[in-house]
């Protein structure tokens, strides 16, 4: 028998929006990780040079404002919750029970198998409602969609307007040399050892090559980006400043597909940090929106609950590729958790759950195939980060 859901729940990694969130905000994200002072201090003035706010709240109210119609005519209520900062699950859940919901459908802005970008925030759902108590809805986690047609199209039609825009600004610079960039499709870097217990490097890799076929990219490269931790521990490489350190392209247009939502690794990392190096050797620099506020994007969201509501009528579940769509349930030992100590409980506890509507602010043959191989491998060459916030991974 179908479950009987009666709302609908955005969850998110959160971030600061205010310059005094910016520090509680990193103790919170890197709570028992043993992260030096001077490196939250460093990390921070990252938000402070964007107003001591990231993006990625402001994101997630303007998804709610899209897909709230929709859910609204499938008798959802919805909520938002936040992994990091508020509104945080816990509170986002006590709001549901207090409001009389019982079970909700769940849906992550993260496409893609991993510790950080699934099976966490499944943990984080289990330990709000367990602190809840026994009244706390139930909450069911909607299947990744990594290769599902509209994350395809939504990214295909983003690739395809960067590349516009790319020819667009070398047109009228003149520079005819400018027509053939380096197409780099970046996501977040996880450590080696992660990298070996999940798929995410495999969804990434899926994606990139489905979304380059489809906007007609003949030649990219995966890459990766805002690693974390100790420099001496192997992480996913090359990273992409390395990559546009070396590479002899006139430019590059840059695809953060292993984002859902702009957060500060796209609006620092990408479009500070790596369009610097870019600058400094002369080469154009254009990078794709994320797709959170496509009408190809919201589609999809409103598909992929509609599934779960209607399975019987809603007909096959749709994906590309030949991976076939994600199970509801990930299998038994997906992903485990890192070995690091664990979080402190001590951690601040900011804003309020937010309502569904936009509120205040508080390769194969016959496919495009990358210019080199994405191997697991060091990138000892980008300091350690404290974690700014993940919006596609963490």
């Amino acid at each position: 028998m179908t479950p009987g859901y009666d709302s609908f729940l955005l969850v998110s990694f959160g971030g600061p929006e205010h310059a005094s969130d910016v520090m509680p905000y990193l103790r919170r994200v890197t709570a028992g990780r043993g992260i030096p002072q001077a490196r939250l201090d460093e990390v921070a003035q990252h938000y402070y040079a964007h107003g001591g706010a990231s993006p990625i709240n402001e994101r997630c109210r303007e998804l709610l404002g899209l897909v709230g119609p929709g859910l609204e005519d499938l008798g959802l209520a919805c909520y938002w919750g936040n992994r990091n900062w508020g509104p945080l699950l816990e509170d986002t859940l006590a709001q549901m029970r207090d409001d009389g919901r019982s079970r909700a459908l769940a849906f992550v802005t993260s496409a893609y198998g991993g510790y950080s970008s699934c099976r966490q925030y499944q943990e984080d759902l289990a330990r709000a409602a367990q602190r809840v108590g026994p009244r706390a809805p139930v909450v069911d986690k909607i299947r990744l969609f990594y290769n599902h047609p509209l994350w395809v199209h939504a990214w295909a039609q983003s690739a395809t307007e960067a590349m516009h825009n790319y020819q667009s600004s070398s047109a009228a610079a003149g520079a005819a040399s400018l027509s053939e960039p380096d197409v780099l499709f970046s996501a977040h870097s996880i450590p080696d050892v992660a990298a070996r217990t999940s798929p995410y490097v495999e969804h990434v890799s899926e994606a990139a090559r489905l979304v380059a076929r489809a906007a007609g990219i003949s030649d990219y490269q995966l890459v990766w980006q805002s690693r974390s931790g100790s420099p001496g521990a192997p992480w996913l490489g090359p990273d992409i400043t390395e990559v546009i350190a070396i590479s002899e392209a006139p430019g590059f247009v840059v695809v953060p597909i292993g984002f859902v939502c702009e957060n500060l690794e796209i609006t620092h990392d990408l479009d500070v940090e790596a369009a610097e190096v870019a600058g400094a050797r002369g080469k154009a620099f254009v990078r794709s929106r994320a797709v959170s506020s496509s009408a190809s994007f919201v589609q999809m969201v409103l598909s992929l609950v509609s599934e779960r509501l209607h399975p019987d009528s809603a007909g096959p579940r749709v994906s590309l590729g030949e991976g076939g769509p994600w199970p509801d349930l990930c299998p038994d030992g997906h992903c485990p958790a890192p070995a690091r100590p664990a979080p402190s409980q001590s951690s601040p506890s900011p804003s309020s759950p937010s309502p569904c509507s936009p509120s205040p602010r508080s390769p194969s043959p016959s496919s495009p195939t990358p210019s080199s191989p994405t191997p697991s491998s060091p990138s000892p060459s980008r300091p350690s980060q404290a974690g700014p916030d993940r919006g596609g991974l963490a």
